[in-house]
């Protein structure tokens, strides 16, 4: 059985490459560093596709109506020049966002947020973003954490996110 944290490695690496090569991802197969597929066979639960969540993560990022391009995010800029960590914007957000909208609980917030901001950075700016930034923020945040597990895990976002 895998963990939650290795879950999340899963699933973000997933999301990463299909945000970086679109179409060519296999849909069973994460890239390693040297750009080979690395099947998830025998590995994960059976019940578990990272490329199935990862999608429904990229969704979630779709639907974060916050435009980076138009708004005034100090935050933003800070990541943009290195000035602030991922994980410190992505909770700034992830706030201000939750606050505007509080018919969306926080950990949604927070996981929407963190995506588009993540394809944000990789549109303006891909040597600046590594998946590792974003398995640490969703891994560091007990709330989101508990909030997916209390909702069946990564296997449940399919449908509960």
């Amino acid at each position: 059985m895998t963990t939650f944290e290795e879950q999340t490695e899963h699933v973000v690496n997933a999301l990463y490459y299909d945000l970086l090569h679109g179409d060519e991802i296999d849909n069973r197969c994460l890239q390693t560093d040297s750009g080979g597929p690395v099947p998830f066979a025998g590995e994960l639960p059976s019940d578990f596709d990272p490329v199935i969540i990862a999608s429904r993560l990229r969704q979630i990022g779709d639907q974060c109506n916050m435009d980076f391009e138009r708004v005034s995010s100090q935050a933003l800029a800070e990541v943009l020049t290195g000035k602030m960590e991922f994980g410190a914007a992505v909770d700034s957000l992830s706030r201000s966002w939750s606050d505007q909208n509080p018919e969306m609980v926080y950990e949604r917030a927070f996981l929407s947020v963190s995506v588009k901001l993540m394809m944000h950075i990789l549109k303006k700016v891909p040597s600046m973003f590594h998946p590792s930034q974003l398995i640490t923020v969703i891994n560091g945040n007990a709330q989101v954490k508990n909030y997916i597990e209390a909702h069946g895990g990564w296997v449940s976002t399919r449908s509960s996110l």
